[in-house]
């Protein structure tokens, strides 16, 4: 069996899944970023005119509420590992026309930034992609101010069940050989999880929940956009591609019957975890 990677090689595979990515993130079947960006901002209730940092930005789903909600007098920074989600992040922020937003290409588990800056850290599906999840937050720590707050949503065990479970096991069939143990969003693993990373990363006050950010797709082709647009477009370009189509018409057979007179239905339960950093 092959070792396995180590952390900076991880970080380069995520950089290049996701500059893969980059140009189709936005699609419409995978609105559940925004969504989960506007209940974030809710979340967390930023004050008019404060510090925000955005780790894992992407193309800038969360940035942009969060800068239209600290307004002109405020501030975002948004870091990312892909410099092209950073590019698609910033031809977003010029379509929104918003002036209180930079982009940083930055490790999440290193960031340049000096301790107690900001009043707000936020990450929205992020952290699980981060080889030292608790590293990574103890850094956030550090760089929140006393009394700011911290907070990070992830998806609930039963997201995008029951496509994405058939999805694995297609990919078992067709001989792709999946981590040992929990990968990537199933890393995180409960809301007593969550609350066991925040609290370990010394924050108090801490709050989670869990909100549905689902939809119902058209059909079992918005579904396949949801896969070649997310980072499951890694799993499947470990099929052979002389298979590929081959794997795509087995898996929408199961997708397609799961449809009914409204569509298909796309679960995106998310848990929202929230604490504050205590005021010595």
């Amino acid at each position: 069996m092959n070792a396995p990677p180590d952390a900076e090689q991880q970080k380069q595979a995520v950089r290049r899944v996701f500059d893969t990515l980059a140009t189709g993130y936005d699609n419409p079947a995978t609105r559940f970023f925004p969504f989960c960006a506007d209940r974030l901002v809710g979340f967390v209730k930023p004050q008019p005119g404060s510090r925000v940092l955005d780790v894992a930005t992407g193309t800038g789903a969360v940035a942009v509420p969060f800068a239209q909600a600290v307004g002109s007098q405020g501030r975002v920074h948004a870091i990312d590992i892909s410099p092209g989600m950073l590019d698609k992040a910033d031809a977003n922020i010029r379509k929104m026309a918003l002036d209180n937003v930079d982009l940083h290409e930055m490790d999440a588990e290193r960031l340049d930034f000096k301790a107690n800056y900001f009043h707000t850290v936020v990450c929205s599906y992020g952290l699980f992609f981060l080889p030292d999840m608790q590293a990574a937050l103890n850094d956030w720590v550090r760089v929140l101010r006393p009394g700011g707050r911290l907070a990070f949503t992830c998806f609930e065990e039963s997201a995008f069940r029951p496509m994405l479970d058939h999805f694995v096991e297609t990919l078992q069939d067709f001989g792709v050989q999946l981590p040992e143990g929990p990968y990537g969003s199933r890393r995180i693993t409960s809301l007593e999880h969550c609350r066991q990373l925040l609290a370990s990363a010394g924050m108090e006050q801490i709050d989670t929940s869990l909100v549905q950010v689902g939809y119902h797709l058209r059909d079992e082709n918005d579904w396949w956009e949801v896969i070649e647009n997310t980072a499951m477009r890694a799993l499947l370009e470990q099929v052979p591609e002389d298979r590929r189509e081959a794997f795509r018409r087995e898996h929408l057979a199961f997708v397609a019957a799961q449809k009914t007179e409204d569509g298909l239905w796309m679960d995106v339960q998310t848990r929202f975890s929230r604490g504050v950093k205590p005021v010595v």
